[in-house]
């Protein structure tokens, strides 16, 4: 008879603080995929437990401590991180003390993330959380693995693509340029608040130029009006500024009116609250407000996954020559292609289809080797040709 759920629990303890955790793991078969995108995106997901058909099987791809949120991906690699002497000499050795110290600021992302995760009712938003996790607990070691970068983005770029199925186009157009409207007036405020600790330094120069000792005391009598007449002018821009601030109140409130009537205000169908924020993407532009490593859509997602996996492919002991080295070089170009990028796009197709020729003529006797390599090279000439017409009707 067929579990009635496809989950099942394994006992581990974190690395960082030695929680023993009972994460969530999958079962063999807990689903299908029938398909999938050019960017290898799980398409026609059907699992095998129809409750949880809702789920993005990603949201089991990491898993997160409960205790201090230290995130990796679940691999049998991580599971016996205790017997891995390389992890626990060098990694977790850099690690461990960052993570711990980033947890305990004040207003901490790390526990602002990980204080987010509800698997039940937000299972998808979920999986980019934790993926986020992963990401920002990656990049606290010193040579973070550009590759595993690149996939982390990457996942999270297709669980926003699957957040957004059946949705209009247009709606998720704007949703996308609220987004940058949205981070646009966060840069606007933060010069605003720049401006206001510059005015602050500068006054307290001022005050510190006219109570200076070595000035003599016949010269600063003469110079008594000046520092009045520069109190005075410092507090006119003081009262500016505050005016500016109060147009910039102004502002936001019309881009929150602006957001209800583009894609939906609170209550409103398509807006789904996340915890005490209205919806997930206004929780995340909250936490990207602190850390820039945070992804509010497909394309933000895709363009970091592009970055990390140049960095990746210019280290050449991240990835190695042959079906990987092709791999990363096709994703470079489908994911610039997705974009908009297709002058780099047509770059990074021609070395797929350059490295891929070579390597299956190289390997020519060795089918199995080579399985991978031909499915990409078909993928990199077809796309190929799909980006072309795109460039063409772009010019």
């Amino acid at each position: 008879m067929l579990n009635e759920s496809p989950i099942f629990l394994s006992k581990i303890e974190c690395p960082i603080c030695k929680t023993v955790n009972e994460f969530e793991t999958l079962r063999v078969g807990a689903y299908a995929e029938n398909d999938r995108d050019t960017d290898f995106c799980p398409k026609d997901i059907v699992w095998r437990y129809p409750r949880y058909q809702a789920y993005n099987p990603l949201a089991f791809f990491c898993v997160t401590c409960d205790n201090c949120y230290y995130s990796r991906e679940f691999t049998s690699k991580f599971k016996e991180w205790k017997q891995d002497n390389n992890f626990r000499a060098y990694r977790l050795k850099a690690v461990k003390a960052l993570h711990l110290d980033k947890l305990a600021e004040a207003d901490s992302i790390i526990r602002r993330l990980g204080e987010s995760l509800d698997i039940v009712h937000h299972p998808n938003e979920t999986a980019v959380v934790k993926l986020l996790l992963a990401i920002y607990d990656e990049l606290l070691y010193d040579h973070p693995n550009h590759l595993d970068l690149g996939r982390f983005y990457l996942r999270i770029g297709w669980v926003f693509r699957s957040l957004e199925e059946g949705e209009d186009p247009n709606l998720q157009f704007l949703r996308g340029m609220m987004t940058e409207l949205d981070g646009k007036y966060s840069v606007l405020g933060q010069r605003c608040h720049e401006i206001n600790t510059h005015m602050t330094t500068f006054k307290e120069y001022v005050t510190r130029h006219f109570e200076n000792e070595r000035i003599a005391p016949e010269l600063k009598l003469r110079l008594l009006p000046y520092q009045e007449k520069f109190d005075g002018q410092i507090n006119q821009l003081n009262q500016s500024l505050q005016a500016v601030y109060a147009e910039l109140d102004k502002t936001n409130a019309l881009i929150s009116d602006y957001r209800s009537t583009a894609v939906g205000g609170d209550g409103e169908e398509g807006t789904v609250a996340f915890g005490s924020n209205r919806s997930f993407n206004d929780f995340l532009f909250e936490i990207k407000k602190s850390w820039s490593g945070v992804v509010a859509n497909e394309r933000e997602a895709l363009e970091k996954a592009i970055h990390h996996y140049k960095e990746a492919m210019e280290d050449s002991r991240t990835i190695q020559a042959g079906n990987q080295q092709i791999q990363a070089s096709y994703l470079i170009a489908e994911l610039s292609r997705r974009v908009g990028d297709y002058d780099g796009a047509r770059q990074y197709f021609n070395n797929t289809i350059k490295y891929g020729q070579e390597f299956v003529y190289e390997n020519r006797r060795d089918q199995a080797r080579t399985a991978l390599a031909r499915k990409i090279l078909e993928l990199a000439i077809e796309q190929g040709k799909a980006n072309l017409e795109s460039r063409k009707v772009k010019a």
